[in-house]
């Protein structure tokens, strides 16, 4: 169990320095999705969900308490399915996604 600890401290630490290592040019507004982006996809908007795309920690989950709503962030990273599914493109551009023999198709609302 202490093997398996340690090796999940160093996948920590070796994410912490990926995150940290991010431009800051790539956390800025553009147009195109890449690394930085936060990304809410049209059938998220009601329940208030976005998405981050980091080189690492994918699947980390964080609420964030606003004025008038919560919202939840959730980390994915190029090499999941969405991740994958949205590199490169731009609003309004569809998404075809394929999760455990399921095909999902959605549109990209908004990119920050």
């Amino acid at each position: 169990m202490a093997e398996g600890q340690s090796r999940r401290v160093d996948e920590i630490k070796y994410a912490i320095k990926r995150l940290q290592n991010i431009p800051l040019a790539a956390l800025k507004p553009k147009l195109e999705i890449n690394i930085g982006s936060v990304v809410q996809l049209e059938r998220d908007i009601d329940k208030q969900q976005w998405f981050f795309l980091a080189p690492v920690a994918g699947g980390y989950r964080c609420k964030l308490a606003m004025q008038i709503d919560t919202i939840t962030i959730v980390v994915i990273t190029p090499e999941s399915p969405l991740g994958a599914a949205i590199m490169g493109k731009v609003i309004d551009d569809e998404v075809n996604i394929n999760i455990a023999e399921k095909s999902i198709t959605d549109f990209i609302s908004m990119v920050i």
